[in-house]
């Protein structure tokens, strides 16, 4: 007994083959991309994160640093979404009652008196994109003000919405970690470039720097960096001096990767061409050769992301980078450094989720965006 395949078979397999003859490096690298379930997922993730970055402020319920401490440590409030079999979403107003032994203010959900939530509410002004002045919120409540009926992460102790607080710190670290990886890009491909392309004593001053900077413990390098920047700084200009310190040291590792190839491309014909045409070094690196292997820029710049953010939120939680009134996710966490707050208040923790969950997608989406740089692997 013999076994045959369908007439069609061939064809189909050698029209696969046709498409994957002629097309793009982009084709190969995105069909291989889909390939990975997990980044694609990851991807998603990571962009959906950046979209809250850029609509903090409309996503934020209540100002962020409006404090009362009256409202100190309010439990996070559940939505209930059905009143009476209809779909009604609302929160019960808090009741706060005073212990006659303690004198604590406590806070209890009182369901005789419910506030329904609102789309596209009206709540405190702010500038979308820093432009446009508005005061149109995603979510609010239908009576009153949300700073009064509304904690759906619950407060810290000064009274402050950690939802609120917590949209905004994704705005600020999200935005360290992308300004941080600009910089160090721009660092380690023209660095790495030059160090590859020129060679003799370029190369080697660059490859000691290197080497000096990364034979110092990272951690005590940073400290010693952010202990360095005045305390009486405002938080923006401490802002931009984070974001430089990171860069500065984050840009080795690709510098390295970057040298590498170039040592591998500065013998091959249209790099000789390029420089017989009489084109200028600086072309040749950002016009002839980074192109050459842009995949493989992106996805070791996806991989470094997750490292820039947790190098802010390291700083900030330790007290050496940003500091109050400045938010992100690591000055968050300062309040959950103390014991017996988080035995008071558990919710303080909500701000370790986004930094996890941020890092691993970032982690995924560089593993995945690596295996496809590499489509004919």
């Amino acid at each position: 007994m013999s076994l045959t395949l369908p007439a069609d078979e061939p064809a189909i397999a050698t029209e696969a083959e046709a498409r994957i003859a002629v097309a793009s490096q982009r084709q190969l690298i995105w069909w291989r991309f889909k390939r990975h379930r997990l980044a694609v997922i990851s991807g998603v993730i990571v962009g959906l994160f950046y979209l809250v970055a850029i609509f903090a402020d409309g996503l934020a319920v209540t100002p962020p640093w409006d404090t009362n401490a009256a409202r100190s440590y309010i439990p996070p409030q559940p939505i209930h979404w059905f009143d009476d079999g209809h779909f009604r979403p609302h929160v019960y107003a808090l009741k706060g009652k005073r212990d006659l032994r303690t004198f604590k203010l406590s806070y209890a959900p009182d369901p005789s008196e419910k506030r329904d939530l609102v789309l596209f509410a009206r709540g405190y002004p702010y500038r979308l994109f820093g432009l446009i002045p508005t005061d149109i919120h995603l979510l609010g409540v239908a009576d009153g003000k949300p700073e009064n009926s509304l904690f759906l992460l619950g407060t810290d102790q000064l009274g402050r919405d950690l939802y609120s607080r917590l949209v905004l710190a994704t705005q600020t670290s999200l935005t360290i970690g992308l300004a941080g990886v600009t910089l160090s890009l721009i660092l380690g491909v023209l660095l790495g470039g030059m160090s590859g392309l020129y060679g003799g004593w370029v190369d080697v001053v660059i490859q000691r720097l290197i080497e000096i900077l990364r034979s110092i413990p990272t951690i005590p390098l940073w400290m010693g960096l952010a202990a360095a920047v005045p305390a009486s700084w405002p938080p923006t200009r401490v802002y931009f001096a984070i974001t430089l310190i990171i860069s500065l040291i984050g840009w080795t590792e690709l510098a390295r990767v970057v040298r590498g190839r170039f040592l591998a491309l500065r013998e091959e014909d249209f790099i000789t061409a390029a420089d017989l045409a009489g084109a200028s070094r600086m072309r040749i690196i950002f016009r002839h050769m980074v192109p050459s292997f842009l995949s493989h820029i992106i996805a070791a710049v996806s991989l470094a992301l997750p490292a820039m953010i947790i190098s802010e939120t390291t700083l900030s939680f330790l007290g050496l980078g940003l500091r109050p009134p400045a938010i992100s996710w690591g000055v968050l966490l300062q309040d959950a450094q103390n014991l017996q707050t988080l035995g008071l208040a558990p919710w303080l923790l909500f701000a370790a989720v986004p930094v996890i969950v941020v890092i691993l997608a970032f982690n995924f989406l560089g593993d995945g965006l690596r295996d496809a740089a590499d489509p004919y692997g």
